[in-house]
């Protein structure tokens, strides 16, 4: 299953509607749990999420509403006794915020966590899930986006197989081989199946719009972006380094998004379809304006 859980929606502050950011992708096997802001642990209850399905824990910046949350989820993983590894990607300049988020309070660890900080635009992994690239953005502190690609590969064509007598085990060998031979005869994986693109996720939060939001979001079947301000208060949002839902779903459209989630709301606005209808105006895919514990598939390739 490839979803995404959000647990939180609100920019700087929590209301009553909505708590402080925290996202939570599910990649088959892999577990990312983005900007843990205030009261993750909390949504994670009312998701249905366990400690035990983070494998990285992938923070922007430092700034309390992304990374309050921290503390709390790393003291879990040791509670829940987390047998695997989880990685941790986060600013390498906000290293003391880390180290002090890490261990604000007293707490037996015994969960592996491996701090992964990010320097500077580029891969940071590569595994199973794909590649996992982070690309720094423009906020008053320093913020990096998160961008996740599966390589490209290919689809089997069962009609194809039938015709060239590629049955059972075969198509595993086929698969793995790249050629086999049937009956004399040499059969290429190219002439049973068609390319299949790779699947891309980014998480955009709090920048100004820039050459890397648009790398970040390149081609995404499904963008998380912030979009903190209606474009009427679009003034605010360049002065604060944040993005307006019109430009967010520019950004969608310019880069072939597939759908676009807006997320990262100010609390100055209290009916979320005005976003929907402001991106509306410039992105003709799909809009899911989140809410808190809004869950979403990924969209499949065909």
């Amino acid at each position: 299953m490839r979803e995404l859980v959000v647990l939180g929606t609100g920019s700087q502050v929590p209301s009553r509607e909505r708590t402080q950011n925290g996202y939570f992708l599910r990649w088959d096997s892999e577990g990312f749990l983005f900007d843990p802001g205030e009261g993750t642990q909390r949504q994670m209850l009312y998701a249905g999420v366990a400690a035990g399905a983070i494998t990285r824990l992938c923070v922007t910046h430092f700034h309390g509403d992304h990374c309050l949350g921290v503390p709390g989820i790393v003291q879990r993983l040791s509670l829940d006794d987390v047998p695997h590894p989880v990685r941790a990607h986060y600013p390498a300049s906000g290293q003391t915020y880390f180290t002090r988020l890490r261990y604000a309070a007293s707490f037996y660890e015994r969960a592996e966590l491996i701090e992964e900080p990010v320097e500077e635009d580029g891969l940071l992994s590569v595994g199973p899930f794909g590649q996992l690239w982070a690309r720094r953005l423009e906020h008053p502190i320093e913020s990096f986006g998160y961008q996740l690609i599966e390589p490209d590969g290919r689809r089997m064509l069962p009609d194809k197989l039938a015709s060239h007598g590629v049955v059972g085990p075969a198509v595993g060998r086929l698969q793995q081989a790249g050629s086999i031979e049937i009956d004399g005869r040499t059969v290429t994986i190219e002439q049973v199946s068609e390319p299949r693109p790779g699947q891309r996720f980014a998480f955009v939060m709090d920048t100004r719009l820039c050459d890397n939001v648009l790398q970040l979001a390149d081609r995404a079947d499904l963008l998380v972006i912030e979009s903190t301000y209606l474009s009427s208060e679009s003034l605010l949002a360049r002065r604060f380094g944040h993005l307006t839902a019109r430009q967010a779903a520019r950004v969608a459209q310019q880069c072939g998004v597939r759908k676009l989630v807006l997320t990262h709301f100010s609390q100055r606005y209290l009916d979320p379809q005005a976003f929907h209808d402001e991106a509306a105006e410039e992105f003709t895919g799909e809009i899911i304006v989140a809410a808190d514990l809004t869950r979403t598939r990924v969209p499949a390739r065909g």
